[in-house]
């Protein structure tokens, strides 16, 4: 089955699930532009950081966003684990996501498609992408990569610390009343528990493989 000439891969997924790995191979594989849309949110996050204001202040979120200044997007605390809290945090408010919508969306219909991943782009972002997935592991597993991905860092928070840091970001995710964190309809899970980082791609590929198969059937 040929590449549709517009292909765009929704990969959302929580916290730590591979769906950022997953999304970049995509991207290369495909020969597709990537966004992680995590870091708009965590430029969001940081930006509110550093004007010393309360991320829980929607007022103060939403001119963060609206106002967001590329280079965050470069600043080397942008991946920290404080900075994971504020960007969870912001990206709550319905004021920030709609601030930064009609930039993702923009980036999902440049010519020839893209790759994008976050928590809402098969439900909100783009909901009629070519192909949906939807990333994920079980808590513990996810603790655990992040933590040493942390470690690695310099960051060397506990591995409890990193579980309940994973756990309530998925509450909050799940639970916010815009775009809440959830399995968009057409979308296959891949759940990357018990899965190499390579048997992991392979599976997605296969999976949106699978996807523009349908597509292309449901077209002729």
């Amino acid at each position: 089955m040929p590449t549709p000439p517009h292909l765009v891969i929704a990969v959302d997924g929580p916290a730590a699930s591979g769906k950022g790995t997953i999304a970049r191979a995509l991207a290369r594989h495909y020969g597709l532009p990537h966004l992680d849309t995590g870091k708009l949110y965590r430029a969001v996050g940081l930006a509110v950081r550093l004007a010393g204001q309360d991320p829980n202040d929607s007022d103060a979120a939403t001119a963060a966003a609206l106002a967001l200044d590329p280079e965050l997007l470069d600043d080397p605390d942008l991946m920290s684990g404080d900075n994971a809290q504020h960007a969870s945090i912001v990206s709550a408010h319905p004021p920030v996501r709609a601030a930064l919508l009609a930039v993702q969306r923009a980036f999902a219909a440049q010519p020839g498609g893209a790759v994008l991943d976050g928590r809402d782009i098969g439900t909100v972002i783009a909901p009629d992408a070519s192909a949906k997935l939807f990333v994920t592991a079980l808590p513990e597993i996810r603790a655990d990569r992040r933590h040493r991905e942390l470690s690695a860092k310099g960051d060397f928070a506990s591995l409890a610390s990193v579980l309940a840091d994973i756990e309530a970001r998925d509450a909050r995710d799940s639970g916010r009343s815009t775009a809440p964190l959830v399995r968009a309809a057409g979308a296959a899970l891949l759940d990357t528990s018990e899965l190499s980082i390579d048997a992991a791609v392979q599976r997605a590929i296969a999976l949106v493989q699978a996807a523009i198969s349908r597509d292309g059937q449901q077209q002729v």
